[in-house]
C-alpha cells in the first residue's frame, strides 16, 4: 500500500464551472440514493468515518453526501469531547452505541482517531496510551470488517493559508460565526504536531480492509465531489444496485386498485 504524505498532495483541477459542479454532485447523490435502496433491501451495514482539519469541509462534504438520502436510514454522529460517564470507560466505548444497525450507514463527523491525534497533541492522554490506540483501533476496524460492515475513511486536507482564510470567513460571516471555536485557533497554531500525528495515523491504520482515503479540499467543489465518487465507488462493490422486482401479489393488487378507482 502507498505511503500517504502530506507534503505531495496535489490540488485538483476544479470543476469546469459551478454548472459542472452540479451535474457531477447530482449524479453521484443518485448513485448514493440507489446504494442506500440496496442496503436497506439487503440489510448491509457500512460507516462513513470524516477526519481532517479544522475548516477543512467535513460538514459541507457530510451534508452533500446525505441531501438525498432516506434520513430514516442513516445518522450522523458529530463526535466531540467525551461526557464525564465516558471518561472512565475505553475510549471505544462511547462509539459502540452510534454502530449501525442492519440496511443503515453511520457516518461520523471525526471519530475515534481523537485518540491518536487531539488527545495526544493536547497531551490528554499518556504516550503509551496513545500509541498503543493504533493497534485497538486496527482491531476494532478488523472486527467491524470481519462482520460485514463496509468501512470508508476519508481525511480532508487544506493548506495552512486555506485554512486561515477559512477560519477568517467565519470570523467575518455572521451567520458562520457559530462554527469558530477557541479550540480551532488552538489547533491552528499546533500544526506542526498535528501534521506529525496525522502521518503516524496513516502510516500506523491504513489497513486492506480500512484504507485512508486523504482529498486535497483547498477547492470545496472538487473536495466533495471527490469524496462522494470514493464513497460511492467503495460502498457499491459488489452490490446490486438495480430496483427490486414489485412482488408479483402486490402488483396485482395494486392494479387491481388502480383499476377499481378509474386510474389503470
Amino acid at each position: 500500500m502507498a505511503k500517504i504524505r502530506l507534503d505531495r498532495l496535489k490540488t485538483p483541477a476544479p470543476c469546469a464551472d459551478r454548472g459542472d459542479y452540479e451535474r457531477r454532485l447530482e449524479k453521484l447523490q443518485l448513485k448514493m440514493l440507489s446504494i442506500q435502496q440496496a442496503y436497506i433491501l439487503s440489510g448491509q451495514r457500512a460507516i462513513v468515518l470524516f477526519e481532517g482539519w479544522d475548516a477543512a469541509g467535513k460538514g459541507g462534504a457530510i451534508k452533500r453526501l446525505t441531501e438525498e438520502l432516506d434520513p430514516r436510514r442513516f445518522q450522523v454522529w458529530p463526535i466531540g469531547p467525551p461526557r464525564p460517564d465516558e471518561q472512565a470507560r475505553h475510549y471505544l466505548y462511547r462509539f459502540w452505541s452510534k454502530l449501525p444497525e442492519p440496511g443503515t450507514v453511520a457516518i461520523f463527523d471525526r471519530s475515534w482517531y481523537g485518540r491518536v491525534l487531539v488527545e495526544r497533541v493536547e497531551g490528554l492522554v499518556t504516550g503509551n496510551q496513545w500509541r498503543r490506540g493504533y493497534d485497538e483501533i486496527n482491531a476494532f476496524e478488523g472486527m467491524l470488517a470481519a462482520d460485514g460492515v463496509r468501512i470508508v475513511k476519508i481525511f480532508l486536507h487544506v493548506s495552512a493559508a486555506e485554512q486561515l482564510e477559512r477560519l477568517a470567513e467565519r470570523l467575518r460571516e455572521p451567520h458562520k460565526r457559530w462554527k469558530l471555536a477557541e479550540a480551532d485557533l488552538r489547533n491552528y497554531r499546533h500544526r506542526a504536531a498535528y501534521t506529525a500525528a496525522f502521518q503516524d495515523m496513516f502510516d500506523r491504520t491504513s489497513t486492506r480492509h480500512a484504507p485512508w482515503t486523504v482529498i486535497q479540499g483547498d477547492r470545496k467543489w472538487i473536495a466533495r465531489v471527490k469524496a462522494l465518487d470514493v464513497i460511492a465507488r467503495v460502498l457499491a462493490r459488489g452490490v446490486n444496485l438495480r430496483p427490486p422486482a414489485v412482488n408479483p401479489r402486490v402488483k396485482r393488487e395494486a392494479e387491481a386498485l388502480l383499476r377499481r378507482e378509474g386510474m389503470a
